[in-house]
């Protein structure tokens, strides 16, 4: 007897597997250079989830640019999932379209989820985001040529300068390294 295996996802199948603490630009994009893409993250808490998730955002979006699960885990039993999108102002609108989505899944509503950008939680708002976020490319350029000229003066003040990304400047390998650490 033959018989036909279906699996896909269903109502509530992410329930308790996903943290309601979603990062934007905390890691590196690995499609591309940082100023053109939005890397945003979340933390499920296993890896199959992590996997279902992927699958779900890759299917279900074609402004997805690539999802993908990391290769270890984050700490035990958390694993992230980095999703890619082009570095646009509807980032945050596209965002909040995946939260909404996911109430089917995980049962939790976007007012229960934070977004952590650099390092400070808001709370699942359009304009809190678009506020705190860089939304285009010409707008990360100028943020990174503040940032090298802050260390000038970091560095005359006599104190340690930010540790700036510059893609351009490393080589593969280090890039690969620095992008699965985080950094």
């Amino acid at each position: 007897m033959n018989q036909v295996i279906k699996e896909g996802m269903d109502y509530h199948d992410l329930k308790g597997q996903i943290n309601p603490v979603v990062s934007i630009d905390e890691y590196s994009a690995k499609m591309g250079d940082d100023s053109d893409i939005v890397t945003i993250t979340f933390i499920t808490n296993s890896k199959l989830s992590a996997e279902d998730l992927v699958s779900w955002l890759e299917l279900g979006y074609d402004f997805i640019l690539d999802a993908s699960v990391s290769e270890g885990e984050l700490s035990q039993g958390k694993w992230l999932v980095f999703v890619e999108m082009k570095r646009r102002s509807n980032v945050p609108d596209k965002l909040l379209e995946i939260l909404e989505d996911l109430e089917t899944l995980t049962d939790k509503s976007v007012d229960s989820y934070r977004i952590k950008i650099n390092d400070k939680l808001y709370s699942a708002d359009k304009d809190k985001i678009k506020a705190n976020m860089i939304l285009t490319p010409a707008d990360y350029n100028v943020e990174k040529e503040g940032d090298e000229e802050l260390n000038d003066y970091r560095e005359i003040a006599g104190l340690p300068n930010k540790n700036i990304y510059n893609k351009d400047t490393i080589d593969e390998e280090i890039r690969k390294y620095i992008t699965n650490a985080g950094l």
